[in-house]
């Protein structure tokens, strides 16, 4: 043993152990506790973040309005465990930078703790709410939903989307076998599907976007859909999700599809957890799922309507905004999709309510533009 003076004048003692200091030895078995860098796996080429950060000045995806340097630069040495970096999260942005997409990526549930300070910002903007330390509430009681869409309505599609920590097939087939025990149905692989097939349930095979980012890697292998014997309800299995279920109607009947979804993904939920295998929620986000766009419940309402005057009213615009509301074009040109803008900040029954109000409310002005009244007062105040 032996006794030395430091810069501070502090007595430091280290006591030899072989040709070690007991100091060493004890350095060296905290070490051994710190868990590996994942970015120190890949041996990545990268310069500097300066030199790395893309350029955005045309790049008008909400990844791209947001985004900085001094963001770029505290985001670029971190990975998720499962090997996410930053660039693989914005990539989708800077294939396709036109201005409707997010224009990012969730690799993983990991990347919305690691890369949060981008993220939070980007749903943000995004759903026009603030993330704040409570918890988003949820509501999957169909009976208080209060449905009265037109009967002028000719049809309508609810679908939510989860995700799970990883995809594991053996997961999502055992808790979809027990699905088939209450609500008859099977399970059919897209390999053994044909083109013709795959349309009829409305599955489209992936855009070479889709393939850039990788969101179509090996297709069509480890992909599936399973259809219930009645067609009320459609279950996409690693297609642009991990779990995307799917209900349409070739009617009005909002409330019928909305009740499929609640009862189906509860006991799909009640079936994850029983296998130890729970679908992906953050306390102050909700259900996380790969696109930020869709966080929170997931949830998606989408409801075809004819309209011929209001199209092209002056007020559309502003109508659209006040009710958070889409409307995009079809191939008919009298046929529009009227969808929920957000996903985040509403309960499932809020949202689709959202929808069957501001469906009912575009039908009674383009009745009253059919008779050349004005719909002046009818347009929604500003909230």
């Amino acid at each position: 043993m032996y006794c030395s003076v430091n810069s501070s004048d502090l007595w430091v003692i280290n006591i030899i152990v072989g040709h070690f200091t007991l100091s060493s030895v004890f350095v060296l078995s905290l070490k051994n506790l710190i868990p590996p860098d994942p970015m120190a796996r890949f041996h990545l080429k990268r310069g500097f973040p300066q030199e790395e950060f893309p350029d955005l000045c045309r790049n008008f995806t909400w990844m791209g309005r947001i985004l900085t340097l001094d963001l770029y630069r505290r985001q670029f040495n971190r990975c998720t465990q499962s090997g996410v970096i930053f660039d693989d999260v914005i990539r989708p942005g800077l294939e396709e930078p036109g201005p409707v997409a997010v224009g990012c990526v969730a690799g993983d549930a990991e990347s919305y703790i690691l890369f949060c300070d981008f993220f939070d910002r980007v749903i943000e903007a995004y759903h026009e709410q603030k993330i704040t330390s409570q918890t988003p509430e949820s509501d999957l009681n169909y009976d208080n939903l209060k449905p009265n869409v037109p009967r002028s309505t000719v049809s309508s599609i609810i679908q939510t989307f989860r995700r799970e920590n990883r995809y594991l097939p053996i997961s999502c087939f055992s808790a979809l076998q027990q699905l088939e025990q209450e609500l008859a149905g099977r399970l059919l692989l897209l390999t053994d599907l044909s083109q013709e097939q795959q349309s009829e349930l409305s599955l489209k095979a992936p855009t070479s976007f889709q393939l850039r980012i990788g969101v179509a890697r090996d297709w069509p292998d480890a992909r599936a859909v399973w259809v219930s014997e009645n067609r009320s309800l459609l279950v996409w299995v690693n297609i642009d999700e991990h779990l995307r279920l799917v209900s349409m109607r070739e009617d009005a009947n909002v409330a019928e599809a909305f009740q499929c979804i609640c009862i189906s993904l509860q006991k799909l939920e009640k079936y994850y957890r029983g296998l130890r295998h729970p679908f992906i929620w953050k306390q102050q986000l909700g259900w996380v799922t790969s696109s930020p766009a869709n966080v929170g419940t997931g949830l998606r309402i989408s409801v075809l309507i004819k309209l011929q005057h209001l199209p092209t009213h002056k007020h559309l615009k502003d109508v659209l905004k006040r009710l958070r509301i889409n409307m995009d074009k079809t191939d008919s040109p009298e046929l529009y999709n009227i969808s929920n803008m957000a996903t985040f900040g509403f309960t499932e029954v809020a949202l689709t309510q959202l929808v069957v109000d501001g469906v009912k409310l575009l039908t009674i002005m383009e009745k009253r533009l059919e008779g050349n009244l004005s719909i002046d007062e009818l347009v929604p105040a500003q909230k």
